[in-house]
């Protein structure tokens, strides 16, 4: 393995050694603040202990940072490393000046507009920060070298972790609404969402390890890459390997942008 490879660990390694077991606490302390309010609306004593409803909160926007970090982390390297990205640009002469500032620029104002959304709470900013954050991702993800894997949306790392980062983002948005409805309308919709979530990370889980089955090394990529991925044959005239995916992914790398 390159360099360059060491560093394709790097996204999956915080995700298992981060964002999982912070999402195991999170789901945690969501379940005891639920008993709990059910309990005391019962009239009970509980013998869930009050401190749960903040450490859930507290946990929760970890969780939301930990989510959209990792998800930075990916984009940043597929953007320079990944197919037809800035690497190999740079190889054919392609790369451009303005495209790396302009991106590098994107990545700058999304943790900046995150940040500013851990810092808002009139409901005007929250919402600005939170569409400023979920397009600073949208945009980045659309540039060349990232694995999309479109043609199979429904089962794509990317699509489901981009939806799943957008709930984390729309959770903290709604934070503030949370305690001031008194209907308990938007405390629903957190739990109904968040409960979506974690139903996307087992997802991610389960294709994030798939793509790192697919997506070659780097010095395989020069002789995956001339196979004829339509037929699943290599130049040699043996048939290459049994992954249906890797056509789709050099269908859908072979397009400018997805959207």
């Amino acid at each position: 393995m390159k360099f360059e490879d060491f560093i394709t660990l790097i996204h999956p390694v915080l995700a298992v050694a981060f964002v999982f077991p912070i999402i195991g606490i999170t789901v945690n302390f969501a379940w005891q603040t639920r008993q709990r309010r059910l309990q005391s609306a019962e009239g009970g004593k509980s013998k869930i202990p009050p401190v749960v409803g903040p450490e859930h909160l507290k946990i929760g926007r970890w969780l939301a940072a930990s989510v959209v970090g990792v998800n930075l982390v990916a984009l940043a390297y597929s953007v320079v490393y990944g197919y037809q990205g800035f690497i190999d640009q740079q190889k054919d002469g392609k790369l451009q000046s303005f495209q790396v500032i302009f991106i590098l620029l994107m990545f700058i104002l999304t943790v900046v507009s995150l940040f500013l959304l851990y810092r808002a709470r009139e409901k005007k900013w929250r919402a600005i920060f939170a569409t400023l954050t979920g397009m600073g991702l949208v945009i980045l993800g659309c540039q060349n070298g990232v694995y999309r894997l479109s043609n199979q949306w429904y089962w794509s790392h990317y699509y489901i972790g981009m939806v799943a980062s957008m709930l984390m983002i729309f959770s903290l948005a709604i934070v503030e609404d949370i305690y001031k409805d008194r209907s308990n309308r938007w405390r629903m919709i957190h739990t109904i969402l968040n409960s979506l979530a974690l139903l996307l990370f087992i997802g991610q889980g389960m294709t994030g390890t798939r793509d790192l089955l697919e997506i070659p090394l780097s010095w395989q990529k020069p002789h995956i890459y001339k196979c004829d991925f339509n037929n699943k044959t290599c130049p040699d005239g043996q048939t290459s390997l049994n992954s249906s995916t890797f056509a789709q992914m050099k269908l859908d790398y072979d397009k400018t942008l997805d959207f």
